[in-house]
């Protein structure tokens, strides 16, 4: 028997006052050629419109649709990660962006890549700002390498040999990014899930990564398989980054495997 058939990925997508592109997400992951066992909204205190579109996918789907949303109370990615991770079924979690477009095969790489010990940091085709809101208003899923739109095409071409190929184990923090990872949901538990000291946005995924990495979790870049296509969007505010590195660097240093304030309040409910 493979390995791979012992794995059931919940997908977790993340989103907060986003339906339009939301909707193109839930669109993508529910035609994977590999299915989740159960797709999961990790809502940040969106309202109600995102309540309604997740009601509207799940009572259409074959599989489960699930939304864990929390009050809004500021920029909190890292709780609304943990809630969702918290009650997700499959012992797998593939995370995404609730902007990110998902290549029919996506989840399907991401099962097969799966090894014991490990994490996948997958990459990201770019569609640009001015061709998002096109996107949004035909509610068109589809991206190419060749599409005039696409950003970083090479990102957007899947060679599952090559990828195989080239997706060896290191330690490196470098081009960290939540918006297309996966992980073994006992790894993330046992590093007390993402840490909600971070508010605000930025570098709560590397600081999560830390923490596995310490523990014994290695990555693996993955490349020309698991395709996603990030919609064009003006970036985030920064004015809490000086303190969210001031955590990153403390776990680095400290060679920390957990974290105080993280998933584990949520598993005891």
């Amino acid at each position: 028997m493979k390995p791979t058939e012992h794995i059931t990925c919940s997908l977790v997508i993340t989103t907060y006052n986003s339906p339009e592109a939301l909707e193109l997400v839930l669109r993508s992951a529910l035609v994977q050629s590999d299915p989740p066992c159960e797709i999961i909204v990790a809502d940040d205190g969106s309202t109600c419109d995102t309540a309604k579109l997740v009601e509207t996918h799940r009572a259409a789907a074959q599989i489960p649709v699930v939304h864990v949303w929390q009050e809004d109370l500021g920029y909190r990615l890292a709780a609304s990660r943990n809630r969702a991770i918290a009650v997700a079924k499959g012992n797998y979690i593939v995370l995404v962006d609730g902007d990110m477009l998902l290549h029919r095969d996506f989840m399907y790489d991401h099962r097969h890549l799966a090894i014991t010990g490990t994490f996948i940091q997958g990459s990201r085709a770019l569609l640009s700002q001015e061709h998002t809101p096109k996107r949004i208003a035909t509610k068109n899923i589809s991206f190419s390498p060749f599409g005039k739109e696409i950003e970083n095409r090479k990102n957007a071409l899947r060679l599952p040999l090559l990828s195989s190929l080239l997706a060896l184990k290191t330690r490196s923090l470098h081009g960290i990014r939540g918006c297309n990872m996966s992980f073994f949901r006992n790894d993330c538990i046992r590093v007390n899930g993402f840490n909600e000291d971070f508010t605000g946005w930025g570098r709560e995924d590397s600081e999560f990564v830390v923490r596995l990495l310490h523990s014994g979790v290695l990555r693996r870049n993955v490349r020309f398989s698991a395709l996603a296509c990030h919609l064009g969007h003006p970036e985030n505010p920064r004015h809490s980054l000086a303190e969210n590195d001031r955590i990153l660097e403390q776990a680095i240093a400290g060679k920390l495997t957990t974290c105080r304030n993280g998933i584990n309040k949520y598993l005891a409910l």
